[in-house]
């Protein structure tokens, strides 16, 4: 089930990441033809695929059939990944549905409707794949329950973004300049999302546990033996609450909440019927573990180290792309558009990055927080034999090996083996509690560094000049793959003139005004640079470029350069006359037009002229 977590992420990064392209690859009805008949193919390859795990039911043992099945269904909820990957990279379905106003104006309804073709992929696996499942575990759940049971796990995932993209989207749509200001730096988004993620730890709970359904545990023997352990072990909370995930016939139990007021012990139905008291206070015992050993904090923090990374990483991984001269050699001649190779690669890169960081990071920690967890049984009993008593009879009730490997979890063998260590010898608590102070202390440290690489990167003068030669890289290529537009060389003139580089800026102008550009904006720069610059002084050449600018445009800023060029080569009443209409036409801070103006005509007055 936790798998569904990643995925679930694993889409959202695929969809935040796509940058959309200006036109669909086809017109709609080839693209809904498309569609259809790629979710045809899926539907059709997921059903032979378990009808090929069905006809082995029975001529092989039930571990083998166990870790086939499970193989299977990781293999076809990848493969949906990849088939929701085409339709947006392949099909641009995005595209259609941002020509809808709403759409338009609430971008997260737009994802929500890809979150849903999403989810109608893996309900075809689950629906599919019930069958088996239920002959294999000798499960009486519905094939609905099974179903709605793997949707719902998601929603700790879906309930927070969805929450956290419809208020951004709410306040961009509202007629405030304030909040949109504040949301469009990187200071404000930073602040809105912890100051997010901080109201969603909080009371997310609340919420999560309404969405799964969850209904109070009634008075009487089991809650009052909770109720009784959780006063031993000082553990506050809101309440405990049935869990109907799977019809509540999954021996488990959680908690969920960093403060009293939500905080929430779950339990199922199979935990309370199965399980003797003494087991069943012992799996409560390790849950009150995760709240007394601070877990589910630990848990917030490491989703924002993740953040940390990723935004720190961000521009590392489009300078790595977009550096990569053979990468960008087999794009320029296979002809693809380097937009689209671009995001692909972003894209991709990202995911590689969020599946190691929480399956081998995070996944590390989870394993030796459930392991710690399990050590926590010992402040409350003098012994763990209910908790390993428990773990044998969750290998009979569910069938699977206990030497079963799990991402988030230790095996079921590893975590008794670990406590009957622990059983002859309790040092083995010291040193687990050791491990994951050290384990926690380097990876702050580390945090910590790339933290540091981030605000660099951002901020500082190493990320200034990366990002120079970023740019530059980008319109060097552009200009290469169509050198007789006249548009890039003036944004590259633009580029040298803003870092100071006049001469590099001169030439590019130039190159751009060979082109005969239908703008006014290349001509009235490289004009202004031969009037005004010292090292580029021209004045004949800035007198014949700002008349060519003044033909294609009289902007303000236009005629000033005109009025210039005039001045510089003598003609002081053509200057007068031209700075005149600049401030006529200037609008906002015309001081600079005023100043201009007056002193061409102290320039034509001296000259013995009428100013």
């Amino acid at each position: 089930m936790f798998s569904n977590f990643i995925y679930f992420i694993v889409v959202l990064l695929i969809y935040t990441t796509y940058q959309p392209t200006e036109t669909p690859r086809f017109g709609p009805f080839y693209t809904l033809i498309s569609f259809l008949l790629l979710t045809a193919i899926f539907v059709s390859q997921t059903v032979q695929a378990f009808q090929g795990l069905a006809r082995r039911m029975g001529s092989e043992s039930f571990y083998r059939m166990d870790h086939r099945f499970n193989r299977t269904v990781t293999r076809q909820s990848i493969i949906a990944i990849i088939v929701f990957t085409v339709d947006l990279y392949g099909l641009h379905l995005s595209e259609y549905l941002s020509a809808v106003p709403l759409f338009a104006v609430f971008p997260t309804l737009q994802a929500l409707v890809f979150l849903f073709i999403f989810i109608g992929y893996l309900t075809i696996i689950w629906a599919v794949s019930y069958p088996i499942y239920q002959q294999l575990y000798g499960s009486t759940i519905s094939r609905r329950s099974y179903v709605l049971s793997n949707i719902s796990f998601a929603v700790p995932v879906l309930l927070p973004w969805l929450v956290l993209s419809g208020l951004a989207d709410l306040i961009t749509a509202l007629p405030f300049d304030a909040p949109k200001a504040i949301l469009a730096t990187t200071w404000g988004q930073v602040a809105y999302f912890l100051v997010f993620l901080i109201v969603v730890a909080l009371v997310g709970p609340l919420l999560i546990q309404k969405s799964w359904r969850c209904k109070p545990l009634e008075p009487g023997y089991h809650r009052s033996r909770i109720e009784d352990l959780c006063r031993r072990a000082g553990l506050r909370y809101a309440n405990i609450l049935y869990w109907p995930i799977f019809e509540g016939r999954m021996i488990t139990a959680g908690v969920m909440g960093l403060v009293r007021r939500f905080r929430y012990i779950l339990v199922t139905d199979a935990l309370l019927e199965l399980l003797r008291p003494d087991e069943i206070e012992a799996v409560i015992a390790h849950e009150i573990g995760h709240v007394k050993r601070s877990h589910l904090l630990f848990y917030l923090f490491f989703f924002v180290g993740y953040m940390l990374i990723s935004y720190a990483t961000f521009d590392l991984i489009l300078y790595l792309i977009l550096y990569s001269e053979p990468l960008y050699r087999f794009v320029f001649q296979a002809g693809f558009s380097q937009t689209a190779v671009t995001s692909t690669l972003f894209t991709l890169m990202t995911i590689i990055i969020f599946v190691v960081y929480f399956r081998y990071i995070f996944g590390y920690f989870m394993r030796n927080f459930e392991r710690q967890a399990d050590c926590y049984v010992y402040s409350l009993f003098e012994n763990a034999r209910p908790l390993i008593s428990t773990f044998e009879k969750i290998v009979l009730s569910s069938g699977q090996s206990p030497d079963k490997p799990n991402w988030h979890h230790f095996s079921i063998k590893e975590r008794v083996d670990y406590l009957l260590k622990c059983e002859q010898d309790r040092r083995w608590i010291d040193r687990q509690d050791r491990k994951i102070r050290r384990s926690i202390g380097v990876y702050v440290v580390c945090i910590l560094l790339v933290g540091s690489v981030g605000y660099a990167l951002n901020f500082g003068e190493a990320g200034r000049r990366l990002s120079a030669s970023f740019f530059e890289r980008i319109i060097q290529r552009e200009i290469e793959r169509n050198p007789v537009d006249p548009e890039p060389y003036a944004i590259l003139g633009d580029f040298y003139l803003n870092r100071g580089s006049v001469t590099a800026a001169v030439e590019a102008y130039e190159r751009a005004v060979a082109l005969r550009p239908e703008q006014a904006h290349a001509y009235n720069n490289l004009a202004w640079l031969y009037a005004t610059e010292e090292e580029a002084r021209n004045p004949e050449r800035a007198l014949t470029l700002a008349l060519a600018a003044a033909e294609r445009s009289q902007e303000a800023h236009v005629l000033d350069t005109l009025a210039e060029s005039y001045y510089i080569n003598g003609f002081y009443e053509e200057a007068v006359e031209a700075g005149r209409k600049a401030l006529a036409l200037a609008s906002g801070n015309r001081t600079h037009f005023q100043e201009q103006l007056e002193r061409f005509r102290a320039a034509l007055k001296a000259a013995g002229g009428m100013p």
